[in-house]
């Protein structure tokens, strides 16, 4: 052993195990510190995260260690790569802060790892449905707001803060108006002085209520009822009471807790906008890969979630956010040598949302890499529109057309004036 509290560790590799069906099953990425090698790390990461301890206790007996002992049951050391098996007794089922607790209390600040990533989960039947799941999923949102087989065209009103009440209305009726399905708020506009929650929601609402009308489509609005949460569940029930139909959380922001308690509150689908994720899964040495937040996501129970473009302005390779969509949009996931498995047992399946640098050009793109069941969701690719916020949401709802009918957007746009001037300002 390169070190002696490596030694307190050793038991728990068990490369001959094989997970029963309720041990939860977690995939890392592994960065030895100096004077450590990589076998030792994979033991001391399941021995941290449960049982074990940097020396002999006495209080330990047979009884814990039988029941509670987790088993590193496959490594890889050229990917640095191990994978443990918690047996579910470790956890109180429907606690996802102990739960996070448990698999992610000291590990990630252990001196014998440089960099831990912690890349994949596999949830089992008994914990899965000590949660709610999602209320609608996407059949269900697609039976709300009557769109049967094309993708949701959804937009954010821009800018982020500044508008007041009535500027925001506004901008959100001319999108609604346009094309859009759904207006949505971005991930810092609350309730500021100069845009108040329920001054912003009514005037809103109104404006939804009158783009429905002149439309004849249902239309959604995502106010962001992210606070504290005795206020977010007032803002949640007042929108509630006054004819909203969707909520918008930032789920790392408001923290697991905070979103298990609004799953449970309300009726109305949930859209989970997932501000703060780069700051634990950018970097991929170290931290919790999107994937795991996008299954725990799913499985307390949002609607809708935030998951990349690979094609826009923010980061994100095309793999992973592929991957990322079957997992929270798929009933079942196989097993592979990067993934692990994933059986939801009939917990209703997450619309993803691609967003960060959306335009009409890249339309087709997306919509061939991501299918049909995808919102669309461009801010800056509508309200930038030279003629604009409406037309702007008009070339996004051609873009979505001409893709359905698999037409080239350029042939398409010959006879439809807003995508041709979104694609002679932005290309294709």
């Amino acid at each position: 052993m390169a070190n002696k509290q490596a030694y307190k560790y050793k038991s728990f590799i068990d490369l001959k195990y094989k997970p029963s069906k309720t041990d939860v099953l977690c995939q890392y990425k592994i960065s030895p510190a100096r004077g450590f090698s990589f076998r030792e790390c994979a033991s001391m990461v399941a021995g941290e995260s449960s049982v074990g301890t940097w020396t002999e206790v006495e209080t330990m007996n047979a009884r814990i260690g039988k029941m509670l002992t987790p088993k590193v049951f496959e490594i890889d050391s050229k990917k640095r790569r191990a994978r443990i098996a918690y047996p579910i007794e470790l956890f109180e089922l429907g606690n996802l802060p102990e739960i996070m607790s448990s698999i992610g209390g000291n590990i990630f600040g252990m001196k014998s790892v440089k960099g831990l990533m912690w890349e994949d989960l596999t949830i089992r039947k008994k914990m899965l449905k000590s949660f709610k799941g999602p209320r609608f999923g996407i059949k269900g949102l697609r039976k709300k707001f009557k769109i049967k087989k094309r993708p949701f065209v959804g937009t954010i009103v821009k800018p982020k803060v500044g508008l007041q009440p009535g500027e925001h209305s506004k901008v959100a009726y001319e999108s609604w108006k346009g094309g859009c399905d759904i207006v949505k708020d971005d991930e810092n506009l609350t309730s500021q002085k100069f845009n108040e929650f329920k001054k912003r929601f009514l005037k809103t609402i109104k404006m939804l209520d009158k783009a429905e009308k002149e439309t004849g489509e249902r239309k959604a609005y995502l106010i962001n009822c992210t606070a504290e949460t005795k206020n977010m569940l007032k803002r949640i029930d007042f929108v509630e009471k006054n004819g909203g139909n969707y909520i918008m959380l930032d789920i790392l922001t408001l923290g697991w807790a905070g979103l298990q308690t609004a799953r449970d509150f309300t009726k109305l689908p949930i859209h989970a906008h997932r501000a703060g994720h780069a700051m634990v899964d950018r970097n991929p040495e170290h931290g919790m890969s999107m994937e795991v937040i996008a299954e725990l996501a799913r499985m307390v129970g949002v609607d809708t979630l935030h998951i990349g473009t690979a094609y826009g302005k923010m980061s994100g390779k095309k793999d992973e956010i592929l991957h990322i969509e079957q997992e929270i949009e798929g009933p079942f996931t196989k097993k592979t040598k990067e993934h692990l498995g994933q059986k939801w047992y009939g917990v209703k399946p997450v619309l993803g949302v691609a967003s960060g640098g959306v335009y009409p050009g890249i339309v087709p793109k997306i919509i061939n890499f991501m299918g049909k069941d995808v919102v669309l969701q461009a801010g800056g690719g509508v309200h930038g529109h030279p003629l604009g916020t409406e037309a702007g949401a008009r070339a996004m709802r051609q873009a979505v057309e001409a893709s359905i009918k698999r037409e080239s957007l350029k042939k398409y746009s010959k006879n439809s004036k807003e995508l041709k001037i979104a694609l002679e300002k932005w290309g294709e």
